[in-house]
This record gives structure tokens, sequence and C-alpha cells, in this order.
């Protein structure tokens, strides 16, 4: 039987929202004070959602699953899902609210851009102090740390504090500890994206390396659906808190697609939560009705026409649509954008027409991003408003199709050139 590392039974976690611990003594005075007299908080950021004082917020709901000796798990969800609450909780940085969580070995963490790191301690001094933390003794450290040293790329600074590293250099030494010291289970939380290319690679390469040899298990958060690929072997997907899907690393890729937009023929676009850099939104994308919907699978060489309602706050005089094209794994494509803009009056409803050219995408699936921006006379651009992945649709193989032989985005993109002119010579 293979044995079991973590074993993860009905987590759940919740919290209490507007309670005093998330700002300063004197942040926390001036919100009592505004609650008194009936004020907006005057510590919430732009844009953000206001909550009822008190309210629950249940961030991990029920979560169960468990991880073999030797196994990879990736771990996808849109944010806000409860991935790195998860995390969290398996470090034991905070502790359940219901559930158990069983762990047959030592946890190595990368939650944060130097999780574990005193700044003003140096390099060297950190490692020694992790290695302790994880109850190693120092002649163990002492064996291993001309190769975490090594691996960092950071032997040149090994002896200065930390706190003057930049957030590549923290990455890459943090990995080096925690991939290098005798650690049984290795969480992973997004750290890598800060990383360059090469040093990334270095890492997956690393990562699959330990797993296979040494055994151990890795739990890795990302966004990046590439890495999820040549890292996992197995992906679980969070959705509010809940695993919506537990398997095969494709199959897990398409139910995370699936959840993350919308493929019906009208999406209502007022209430969906705006990015930060949407956020405050003086024009309002209401809906977006798809006028030709095909059950969101097009044929290779299609169009797709829209129409988007929005509503302006106030007159203006030169309003551009932008359209972004994503993939399934979240790279963008391609970039559509008006040529001329168009008026918008106050407080009155506008519907803009337009048509998508997706008559070279290839085969798969896709999730289309609205903006709304305005040009002013020095030809810089200000957002109006905008949404992501709100529309998902799919491009099908068509008979004949690249001499039917099936396409593969992983090798030849997403574009679909025109076929090559052959003719024999003389």
């Amino acid at each position: 039987m293979d044995e079991l590392m973590l074993e993860i039974q009905n987590v759940s976690k919740e919290y209490m929202l507007g309670q005093i611990g998330g700002t300063t003594l004197r942040e926390e005075l001036q919100r009592r004070r505004a609650r008194r007299l009936r004020l907006e908080d005057p510590t919430k950021k732009i844009g953000e959602k206001e909550y009822t004082f008190g309210e629950k917020y249940l961030a991990l709901d029920s979560v169960s699953f468990s991880v073999k000796k030797g196994e990879r798990v990736g771990i996808i969800g849109h944010n806000g899902a409860g991935k790195s609450t998860l995390l969290k909780l398996i470090s034991r940085v905070t502790a359940p609210t219901s559930g158990r969580i069983g762990l047959n070995g030592r946890v190595a963490s990368m939650l944060e851009i130097g999780t574990g790191f005193h700044g003003e301690l140096t390099g060297r001094e950190n490692i020694y102090m992790n290695g302790a933390i994880l109850g190693m003794k120092k002649r163990e450290i002492d064996a291993k740390i001309e190769d975490i040293i090594e691996f960092s790329e950071c032997r040149k600074f090994i002896d200065t504090p930390v706190k003057r590293y930049s957030s590549g250099m923290y990455v890459k030494l943090a990995f080096a500890v925690a991939a290098h010291l005798d650690a049984e289970i290795m969480i992973m939380d997004e750290v890598l994206a800060v990383g360059d290319m090469a040093f990334q690679k270095k890492c997956l390469e690393k990562m699959s390396d330990i797993s296979r040899s040494e055994g151990r298990s890795i739990l890795y958060v990302s966004h990046n659906m590439n890495t999820i690929r040549q890292l996992c072997d197995r992906c679980i997907v969070l959705d509010h808190g809940k695993v919506v899907f537990d398997g095969d690393v494709e199959e897990a890729i398409n139910a995370y697609m699936n959840i993350r937009g919308n493929t019906a023929e009208t999406v209502y676009l007022e209430d969906l939560e705006r990015a930060p850099e949407f956020s405050p939104h003086p024009v309002t994308m209401t809906e977006l009705q798809c006028l030709d919907a095909m059950n969101s699978v097009y044929p290779v060489g299609s169009r797709i026409e829209f129409n988007l309602t929005c509503i302006s706050e106030m007159d203006i005089e030169e309003a551009h649509l932008r359209i972004i094209i994503k993939t399934a794994i979240g790279e963008p494509v391609t970039m559509i954008t008006t040529d001329k803009g168009v008026a918008l009056s106050r407080d009155r409803h506008e519907h803009l027409f337009f048509q998508t050219d997706i008559s070279r995408l290839v085969p798969g699936r896709y999730a289309l991003s609205p903006i709304i921006y305005e040009v002013n006379e020095l030809g810089s651009y200000v957002n109006l408003d905008g949404l992501k992945d709100v529309f998902c649709f799919e491009v099908a193989q068509t008979p004949g199709f690249n001499n039917n032989m099936l396409w593969s985005s992983r090798y030849w993109g997403f574009f679909y050139n025109q076929p090559l002119c052959v003719r024999k010579g003389h």
C-alpha cells in the first residue's frame, strides 16, 4: 500500500470579517467611529467590497483529499477560491475551524517571498535557522550548505542581510533552502513567478528530481498552467472553497476553464467583481449578448458578433473598446481594438455592436475579456471599465483543417497560417 504523507478530512476555515487584527489600532478606532456615525469605512481600499461588521466568510468548505509519498499535486482555481488558505492550514500558519489535517513528515513551505526568513540575518544564517526549524542538526546543514548556496546563485551575497536582497534573490535562496533541507512535504504557492525563466526551469527540474529520487511529496499552486503540466502528475481544482475536481492534469485544466467564464448567450456583467485596475469605473458594462451563440462552439474560420450594453456616469467624447482573447491556460493570444472612438452620454444605456474575428484561431478553448477605455488629447489612455474572461468559447476542429492532422497548441501555437504553396522544379 502506498504510504500516505498528507490526509485532509472535511476541513473548513471560517473568518469573521471586520474584526480587530486586520488594521492598526488607530485605524480600528477610525473604523469604530465611522460605524457609530454611519459613515463609510475610512480604511477600506478603493473598489474593495463593503462587508457587514461581523459577517462570516467561509474560505474553505469541507475539503477532503490525500497525498501519497512521491506525488506531485497541483492546486488551481480562480482568485479567492481558497488555495492559499489551504496551504496555510497545511503549513500550520493558522488552524482549521473544523476538520482534521494529518501530516506524516516535516513540511517545507514557500507561501510568500522570504517566508521564514529574518531580514536582519544573512543568507547563510537564514539557511541554518530554517534547518533548525525543520529539526535538523548543525552537522546535517553543514553537509548541504554548499549545495544550497550553489543552487541559489547568491554566493556573492550569501553573507549579506537578506533585507537587502531583491525579490528574485529572495525566491532563489528560499527555494534552494526548501529543496535541499530534509522535509518530506514541499509546499509552493506561486512564488516561482518572481524568478527569471531560466531559474523557473531549474526549479521545476529540481522538484521533479527530488520527488522521483527522494520520494518527496509536492503541493504546487500556480496560475501558470504550463508549469502545472510540466511538474504535476495530479491536479485539484478549487472553486469557492470546495474541491470540484481531483484527478488528471488536463481534465483539471478543462474543469478550471469551465468555471472561469460564462458560455451563456447573454452574460450579465453589472454585478461581476472588477480587478483593481478597473476600480473605480465611471462606465459600467451591464450586459454582453452573443448574437450567434451556437452553444459557444465555433468552427475554424468563424467570426462572432456581440452587443455590449454599458452606462456612463459622465459624458465621454471618445470611448474605445478593447477585446483580449486568452487561451484555456490564461495565455494572451491576441488583442483587438476599435479604430474610432464612440461618444457615451451620461446616465444613458448605450449599445455597442462589434464583431470579433476568430478565423485564424486553431481548435481549442478560449476566453474573451472586454475593456472600455478613453484616449485623451495627449494620446494616453485611462481605463473606464473592464472584466476578465467573461465569455468562454471553443473553436472546433473541422473536416479538412490542417489536412485532418490534429493541431497541438503546445508545439505549434494558437494561430493557423496559410498552407504552403509547393511546386516541383524543372
